[in-house]
């Protein structure tokens, strides 16, 4: 089934000049692509047993009107110039958490989206179960903003549950806390995802719950299948795509029921080995650089690739600002960092991109530092913030003018490929990094 509204998006005239009649063939929406190949019993089918057909890669509109809205510049006509290219899987295009600027993450819909729009890689935040589970949630301690655990007799077994007064009022919204270790495996997967939000003045379930930002959306979030690691493994190997799953720190003192740090580090390893996934096709991640100290030393075959993950909130010096120019306030220097054998970093978005006196984007002394090192660079995540008009939000941080406007974003994708060198871009939308990579012919 092919869709096309010409009132869906005013298109450059360049671009119907270059797509003729392949632009219904090209413009489909990558949503209506997935109701259209997913298995109509995908609620009540088994991972393992649904559809397996081949995937047909599909950009949607929004890398268009992402290109449409950019200054006029030479990338803006190269990025023209492909807009006829058949989309096409790309391992530098990374699904971060599946495609939740519109799917709620970490669900079913969410990776099957991503994967549609041609991410190489998918990722899967680990967080842990009463009974010892590994399961798919962005944090422990958020099934309350990502799920409709508020919504079911689970809720009393939250670590802080929701309070109803004798009126019906909800007196704690701004405490409530729900987190994977409160349920077992079996209780988890009786949840919805959701769309992360949560109103924290509400004074009913209802409207705690229905707080999805503007510029997001609740049309795709209907289903919420959520999943085990195991699952989401299986499914990641259907879909043809690589693995990066990341150790999510703990919200829960360890030992947690004689369960250590170092059984959680080990089991997130142990199921992909268990799951016969070689080593060179999964990137573990985490900001805890002691969790790569222990795969490093215990797992060297999977520590080769893990990912350590960066932003101010641990890599600052003591008493200092992180300051992406300037290296004495970093906590660890990147030699530092590359003597302890990690390969391959993940610094937000912002850390590696600075601007000149004329206001052009420019690698940062950070990125400068860790190609000197021979460190290899990934970074997260586009597509996660609204507009762009007043400049962003925290992953744009001191770019001041030269992000103003929502095409900007590819001039950011731009000199993070470019000029900074990384390998793969998470994203929020994967669609809009495949869409550059593929035309740029990044693998």
């Amino acid at each position: 089934m092919t869709i096309f509204n010409n009132s869906v998006l005013k298109l450059d005239k360049r671009m119907f000049k270059t797509i003729n009649l392949a632009l219904p063939l090209v413009i489909i929406s990558s949503l209506s692509m997935l109701g259209c190949t997913e298995d109509s019993q995908a609620r009540t089918t088994p991972l393992a047993t649904q559809s397996s057909s081949p995937l047909a890669y599909s950009y949607g509109v929004r890398p268009f009107y992402l290109i449409n809205d950019m200054d006029e510049s030479p990338l803006k006509e190269e990025l023209l110039a492909c807009s006829a290219q058949t989309p096409s899987k790309t391992n530098f295009s990374i699904a971060h958490r599946g495609a939740p600027l519109q799917l709620p993450e970490h669900t079913y819909d969410s990776y099957v989206a991503s994967a549609q729009m041609g991410a190489g890689i998918l990722e899967c935040d680990v967080a842990f179960t009463n009974d010892g589970e590994l399961v798919c949630r962005h944090a422990q301690d958020d099934l309350h903003t990502t799920t409709n655990i508020l919504a079911t007799p689970l809720a009393k077994q939250c670590t802080v549950p929701p309070i109803i007064d004798a009126n019906g009022v909800l007196t704690n919204a701004d405490s409530i806390e729900c987190r994977t270790s409160d349920i077992s495996a079996n209780q988890f997967k009786t949840l919805t995802g959701k769309m992360d939000a949560a109103n924290k003045k509400a004074t009913s379930i209802d409207e705690y719950m229905n707080a999805t930002a503007p510029w997001r959306t609740d049309l795709y979030s209907q289903n919420g299948k959520v999943l085990t690691l195991k699952e989401h493994i299986a499914l990641a190997r259907q879909l043809g795509m690589k693995h990066t799953p990341e150790l999510k720190a703990p919200a829960v003192t360890m030992p947690f029921n004689g369960y250590r740090l170092d059984d959680y580090r080990q089991q997130l390893i142990e199921t992909y080995k268990a799951a016969g996934v070689p080593a060179n096709d999964v990137f573990a991640q985490s900001f805890n650089i002691e969790d790569l100290d222990y795969w490093i030393k215990n797992e060297p075959a999977y520590g080769a690739n893990a990912v350590y993950l960066i932003d101010d909130s641990n890599e600052t010096a003591k008493n200092k600002t992180f300051d992406k120019d300037d290296a004495t306030t970093w906590k660890h220097s990147l030699a530092d960092i590359k003597a302890r054998g990690i390969n391959i970093i993940a610094p937000a978005l912002w850390l590696l991109v600075t601007t000149d006196d004329n206001g052009k984007m420019i690698p940062s002394a950070y990125a400068k530092q860790a190609k000197a090192n021979d460190l290899k660079i990934i970074t997260w995540s586009i597509e996660r913030s609204g507009p762009l008009a007043n400049g962003g939000d925290w992953y744009y941080s001191g770019l001041g003018e030269a992000i103003n406007n929502d095409g900007d974003m590819m001039n950011y994708i731009d000199v993070l490929a470019q000029d900074v060198g990384v390998q793969g871009i998470f994203s929020d939308w994967p669609a809009t990094v495949s869409y550059y990579a593929n035309c740029k012919g990044l693998k």
